[in-house]
């Protein structure tokens, strides 16, 4: 019922922009026009306002006509609106790119960055509201989006450790993502400010995000032998819910951030829009999620930052048998030129035994900016997991799946001690046009143990894919992938050693 209703709720918005579009003169009520009378404005001559404004018109009507105004061309002619900032210029456009800012983990945005989020239709719908006004005054924001997508692959029964279009040739109902948040106000420096965020992800990425102790049965206690991935096909992950605290007086500014959050330091995201491509690396496919916790983000200078916090360990609820005391720790580098950006963190370290993911991380990211137009991004990462052999708990595994030598299903358990792996990813990133940049994706893999993506062994992939804005509310993203596995036929579920996908997934903001 709970996913009839919210597929339900994405094809009402889907199809609004397309309502409003069809609908000709003849259909609006009488006297309907595209903007209010300006005599009702008091001004014979006062500027017209935008049918999503119209608060005579419906709260439905409303919406489409705002998807209806964003896909109309900008004026180029139109002054820029430059928000104030404490610290370094963006270092490149958005869109096209997914973010302007160097990557930082754990916060909304850098502190000294404003609020750079677009007003998407429903808040302009909601604007006309009691609702509305208040969000408003409050600097209460509400948005999300819808994300299906298409793939095509020379595997049959598992496109896995590609994620997250792990079912092969199919339509994926990838994400329905509601959010509500306030972003605090880090470029004042006057005042104590306060913000929250919460995120409630359904679809079939909830395989890859969910938490242990948080909606978690609805994957692990449903085996699923003749599938992709264990678990009910669609799922619900309420995955991000924290509060932050924002202090101006130390050091250049502080935000303590408690709950639930992203891990700190990857490139990519859980988030469809906040990724260069569609799929993503193995690197991120199999390291952490998710931590819960508190950490604080301290703004030392333009060029310095610093991140120092404790959690759970990753993909574990604070409250679950599983969690372990984890610290913490990242410092973020920017040159003063804005071109090079490194960012060394500690993800996860707490020298306990394996639980459900209990990760012991270290990474390093390096930023590279050419132009405005073109940048390059690099992780690599060193990651273990200590006695896995000695594990217990739902979806605790205490063999891998293929082991060059054994045959599929046959190897033996992992050896005690470390099991490890590294991975080295790099994105090339090309503005194309104000609508539309090309991402290049490659990476090199090594599963010493086939403890993180259950074959032990070394694995390459190559991705090149484009994000086209074909209006300011909806993204399209083709995308073409050839990856290899050397020691162990690890695709199509154990029998393949190489496989090629090609994909497609939209992205409607609403």
């Amino acid at each position: 019922m709970m996913s009839k209703k919210v597929l339900s709720f994405a094809l009402m918005l889907a199809l609004a922009p397309a309502g409003e579009a069809w609908a000709s003169p003849a259909d609006m009520p009488a006297g309907s026009t595209d903007v209010a009378p300006a005599a009702a404005l008091g001004d014979s001559q006062a500027a017209p306002v935008a049918a999503s404004g119209d608060c005579s018109r419906g709260f439905f009507s409303r919406l489409a006509a705002a998807y209806r105004e964003d896909a109309q061309p900008a004026d180029p002619n139109a002054p820029a609106s430059t928000p104030a900032r404490r610290g370094l210029d963006s270092p490149f456009p958005s869109p096209p790119f997914p973010s302007s800012e160097w990557q930082l983990g754990g916060v909304d945005y850098p502190i000294g960055v404003p609020n750079e989020n677009s007003q998407y239709p429903l808040e302009k719908a909601l604007s006309c509201t009691s609702l509305g006004h208040w969000m408003q005054d409050n600097r209460i924001e509400v948005y999300g989006w819808i994300n299906p997508s298409a793939n095509l692959s020379t595997s049959s029964h598992s496109n896995y450790p590609l994620s997250y279009a792990t079912r092969p040739n199919r339509v994926e109902f990838d994400q329905f993502l509601f959010r509500i948040e306030r972003i605090p106000d880090t470029v004042q420096t006057d005042h104590i400010d306060w913000g929250f965020h919460f995120d409630d992800l359904y679809g079939y990425d909830y395989h890859y995000t969910t938490m242990k102790g948080v909606t978690s049965n609805q994957l692990l206690n449903n085996p699923k032998p003749n599938s992709a991935l264990n678990g009910k096909l669609y799922g619900n992950d309420p995955m991000i819910a924290y509060v932050d605290l924002y202090i101006p007086w130390v050091a250049q500014g502080m935000v303590i951030t408690a709950g639930r959050y992203l891990s700190l330091p990857d490139i990519e995201a859980q988030f469809s829009p906040n990724n260069y491509l569609l799929t993503h690396s193995i690197l991120y496919t199999v390291d952490a999620y998710t931590n819960m916790g508190i950490i604080t983000t301290t703004k030392l200078s333009d060029q310095w930052t610093l991140q120092l916090g404790i959690h759970g360990g990753d993909d574990s609820a604070i409250w679950d048998s599983t969690s372990r005391l984890t610290g913490q720790a990242c410092v973020r580098w920017v040159s003063k030129s804005n071109d090079d950006m490194l960012y060394p963190c500690v993800e996860s370290f707490n020298g306990a035994r394996q639980t459900y993911n209990n990760l012991q991380e270290f990474v390093m990211t390096w930023g590279r900016r050419f132009s405005p137009q073109v940048h390059m991004l690099t992780e690599a990462y060193y990651i273990y997991v200590k006695d896995q052999a000695l594990a217990t708990g739902p979806g605790q595994s205490q063999a891998p799946t293929g082991v060059p030598g054994y045959p599929l299903g046959e190897a033996p358990s992992f050896p005690l001690g470390k099991n490890p792996a590294y991975g080295i990813v790099n994105y090339v990133n090309v503005e194309v046009s104000p609508k539309a940049y090309v991402s290049v994706r490659n990476e090199f893999y090594d599963d010493k143990d086939g403890q993180r993506t259950g074959f032990a062994t070394r694995y390459s992939s190559h991705t090149v894919g484009m994000t086209y804005w074909a209006t300011p509310d909806l993204e399209i993203r083709p995308e073409l992938r050839y990856e290899h596995a050397y020691d162990f036929p690890a695709y199509n579920g154990g029998l393949k050693n190489h496989q090629t996908t090609a994909l497609v997934d939209a992205i409607l903001h609403y």
